[in-house]
C-alpha cells in the first residue's frame, strides 16, 4: 500500500464508461466505481484519500474520443483539481490505441498518475510497448465485436428472419424467446395487428382509389381521429405517410441491407461537440444487393399488388401535378428563415403574380392551426435588397476595413479577454498556489482537521481555476490579434476589387450558386433581416459586418472566421413508424 502524501490525503478522480444502453441498464457503471474504490483502499488506505470528482461517460463508444466527461477530466487535470486518476481498464478510456496514448500523454504532462485496476500503466519502453499491444487488442477486439453482429444478422437474413427492433405500423413484433435447443423456441418474427391493418387497408384505398393526396389523406385521418404511434401533437406527418405508402412489407415482402450507415456530409445539426453516433445518415444500395424477407401480408394477393402499384403510380402522378412544385425565382430559398425556428419557403400567390417567403409552421402543423403568426416576406424585395448589399460589401475596402477591426476587437470579448497582463495572472496564480500548499503543511503538521483543510482550499482552487481560464482567454485573444491568416487593415489596399463588377451583370443561377456559398441563414419578419454568411476575402478568413438598409428593411451580416464544407448529402429515413 502507498503512503498518503505528506502534507495531506491523496486527490483523486474516477473514471468510466459504458458503451450500450444494456450496460446501462445492468450497473456496470456502478460495478467499475465499486472496483475503483476497494483499489484506492488498497493503494492509499481508507483515509489516505480524498475522490474529488468521478468521471462517468455513460452510452458513450471507447471508438469516440470527444466525450463530455472525457473532456472534463482532462480539462481538470491542467487545472489541478486532483493528482491521480483511477480507470478499471485502458479500454475504458478508450478503443483504439491511438486515443489511449494521446489521453495518457496529456495526463503525463500535467504530471498527473494514471492507475488502471487491471494492469499498471506503463513505466518503461518495454512496458509501454505491451501496453500498446494490449492497446491494439482492445481496438481488435471491438471490430471482432461488430464484425460479430454483421455476420449474425446477414445469417438470419438469408434465413428469412426478420431483423429489426420496432414493428412497421400495421403490426407487432415477436421478440425471440429462448433458445434454438429449445422445443419452445420462437425466433423474432411479425404479427399482423387486426387494428393498424385495417387503418393501412384504408389508407392505400384512399390513395389508390379514391386519389388523395397526402395532406388529404391526413386531414381525413385527423376528422376520424385516428392517431400515430408516435407524435406529440397526435398528427400524421407526410414524410411518415409517404414512406408508409412505399413500403412493400404491407404486399409480404420486407429487405435487409437496404442502406448503410454513413458519416454525414452536411449535417442538419453542425456545431455539436458530442455525438454518440458519427454515422447518422443512410446511403442506399442497388436494390440488386437488398435480401429479401418474407412477411405477412396486409394486402392480400394479386388485387393487394394491384393496389400497391396503383397506389405508387398515384404518388407520382400526385408529386408531379403538386402546384407547390412550381418553381419561381426565389434567390434566399434553403437560407430563409422565420424568427419561431421554422424554414421559410417560397410560395407564389396568383400564379406567381406576387411570391413571398412564408414560414413553414403552418405545414408542420397542418391539420391543426399554425402556431406561428408572423407574415409573408416580400421576396422580390429581399432578393434585390440582399443582393445589393452582399455586392457592396464585396466591392468596397473601406467597409472591409472598418469591419476587420470591429471583428478583431469582437474576437477579443468572444475569447472573454479582459485585458489583463498574462503575466500578471500567472503570478497571481503562483501566489495562490503557495498559500493552498501553506494549508496542507499544515494540515500535514496536524495544525488543522481535514473538514478545516477542505473548507480553506475549496475557494482557493476555484479562484486558480477561474485565474487559469482568464490566462487561456488573453492568449487566444493574442493569438488572434497576431494571426498573420486573418487579413490585417493595413492589407486592405492589395485587395483586387474589380471583380466585383461582374457580380452586376450575373443571370438568376450564378447569383443563386454565390448565394447559396456564402450566405449561411437569413432570419427575419417583414421590414427586417437578420443575414449570417461568409464573404471570401482572397486566401485569408472572412471578416464581419453590420450593415442597414436606408429604408425601412434592417439587415446584420455576420461573416465568421471558419471554413465551409458545402457538399449535398443523402438521407433516408429509417423506422419512420
Amino acid at each position: 500500500m502507498e503512503s498518503a502524501s505528506k502534507i495531506g490525503p491523496k486527490l483523486i478522480a474516477y473514471y468510466g464508461r459504458v458503451s450500450t444502453a444494456l450496460q446501462e441498464d445492468e450497473n456496470t457503471i456502478e460495478n467499475q466505481r465499486m472496483e475503483l474504490k476497494k483499489m484506492a483502499d488498497d493503494r492509499y488506505g481508507a483515509d489516505g484519500y480524498v475522490v474529488v470528482r468521478e468521471y462517468k461517460d455513460e452510452g458513450w463508444s471507447g471508438d469516440i474520443l470527444a466525450r463530455p466527461h472525457l473532456d472534463q477530466l482532462r480539462q481538470d487535470a491542467k487545472t489541478g483539481m486532483w493528482d491521480a486518476v483511477l480507470i478499471y481498464d485502458p479500454d475504458r478510456l478508450a478503443r483504439r490505441y491511438s486515443y489511449q496514448e494521446i489521453v495518457l500523454d496529456e495526463l503525463k504532462e500535467a504530471e498527473k498518475e494514471v492507475h488502471f485496476k487491471t494492469r499498471s500503466a506503463p513505466k518503461d519502453p518495454m512496458e509501454k510497448i505491451l501496453f500498446g499491444v494490449h492497446g491494439l487488442f482492445a481496438e481488435y477486439e471491438r471490430a471482432k465485436i461488430a464484425e460479430r453482429f454483421r455476420l449474425g444478422k446477414l445469417r438470419k437474413a438469408r434465413d428469412k428472419h426478420i431483423i429489426t427492433s420496432i414493428a412497421p405500423y400495421g403490426y407487432t413484433l415477436v421478440k425471440r424467446r429462448g433458445k434454438p435447443s429449445d422445443p419452445d423456441f420462437v425466433e423474432t418474427h411479425l404479427i399482423i395487428n387486426p387494428v393498424e391493418a385495417r387503418v393501412v387497408r384504408m389508407l392505400f384505398e384512399w390513395v389508390g382509389d379514391g386519389k388523395l393526396t397526402i395532406r388529404k389523406v391526413i386531414k381525413r385521418l385527423q376528422e376520424m381521429n385516428i392517431k400515430p404511434r408516435k407524435n406529440s401533437n397526435g398528427v400524421w406527418g407526410t414524410t411518415t405517410l409517404s414512406t408508409m405508402l412505399k413500403r412493400e412489407t404491407y404486399i409480404g415482402q420486407a429487405y435487409f441491407g437496404a442502406s448503410i450507415a454513413i458519416v454525414p456530409q452536411k449535417p442538419w445539426k453542425k456545431d455539436v461537440r458530442y455525438r454518440k453516433v458519427k454515422k447518422t445518415s443512410r446511403k442506399m444500395k442497388p436494390k440488386g444487393e437488398w435480401l429479401p424477407i418474407p412477411t405477412p401480408s396486409i394486402l392480400e394477393g394479386e388485387e393487394g399488388k394491384a393496389l400497391f402499384a396503383r397506389v405508387q403510380t398515384q404518388l407520382k402522378e400526385n408529386y408531379e401535378t403538386s402546384q407547390r412544385n412550381k418553381k419561381n425565382a426565389y434567390l434566399l430559398a434553403e437560407r430563409m428563415r422565420c424568427v419561431c425556428g421554422c424554414s421559410r419557403t417560397g410560395e407564389g400567390p396568383q400564379h406567381g403574380k406576387y411570391l413571398y417567403y412564408r414560414c413553414s409552421n403552418r405545414v408542420k402543423s397542418f391539420p391543426l392551426p399554425a402556431t406561428c403568426k408572423e407574415k409573408g416576406i416580400n421576396s422580390r424585395i429581399a432578393d434585390k435588397h440582399v443582393w445589393s448589399k452582399l455586392v457592396e460589401l464585396m466591392g468596397s475596402k473601406e467597409h472591409i476595413e472598418l469591419q476587420i477591426q470591429r471583428w478583431m476587437k469582437q474576437q477579443k470579448v468572444k475569447c472573454g479577454a479582459t485585458g489583463v497582463g498574462v503575466d500578471a495572472l500567472k503570478h497571481e496564480i503562483v501566489a495562490l498556489k503557495k498559500q493552498e500548499q501553506r494549508y496542507h503543511v499544515a494540515y500535514g503538521g496536524g495544525a488543522i482537521e481535514l473538514a478545516q483543510l477542505t473548507e480553506l482550499t475549496a475557494p482557493l482552487k476555484e479562484k486558480i481555476a477561474e485565474l487559469e481560464r482568464q490566462a487561456a482567454n488573453e492568449q487566444a485573444a493574442s493569438r488572434v490579434q497576431h494571426d498573420s491568416s486573418i487579413l490585417q487593415p493595413g492589407e486592405v489596399e492589395c485587395l483586387n476589387t474589380e471583380v466585383v463588377e461582374a457580380l452586376h451583370g450575373l443571370s438568376f443561377e450564378q447569383k443563386r450558386d454565390i448565394m447559396l456559398d456564402v450566405v449561411d441563414e437569413i432570419v427575419g419578419v417583414p421590414g427586417r433581416l437578420q443575414v449570417s454568411g461568409y464573404v471570401p476575402v482572397s486566401v485569408v478568413s472572412p471578416i464581419q459586418r453590420d450593415f442597414l438598409f436606408p429604408s425601412s428593411t434592417n439587415i446584420y451580416v455576420e461573416l465568421k472566421t471558419s471554413d465551409r464544407d458545402r457538399r449535398p448529402t443523402q438521407r433516408r429515413e429509417i423506422d419512420a413508424f
